[in-house]
């Protein structure tokens, strides 16, 4: 997942994906606790996808918001 992505994507769009995001990181918890996780890694790829859309959701509301 890459910003420059996201940043074309609309404040919706962005909610929508940030919550697939953590549905995504709570099944990697699953299979982590039942020992079904093959790639450790993807737990914390999945976290970091999901701070840069939060990121991105902010730098858009401050937008909004100083343009206002």
């Amino acid at each position: 997942m890459d910003a420059k992505e996201l940043r074309d994507k609309t404040p919706d769009q962005l909610r929508e994906e940030l919550a697939n995001l953590k549905k995504e990181q709570f099944n990697l918890r699953f299979q982590q606790a039942t020992g079904q996780l093959e790639n450790p890694a993807q737990l914390r790829t999945a976290r970091r996808n999901a701070a840069r859309v939060k990121t991105i959701l902010n730098e858009k509301a401050a937008q909004a918001a100083a343009s206002e």
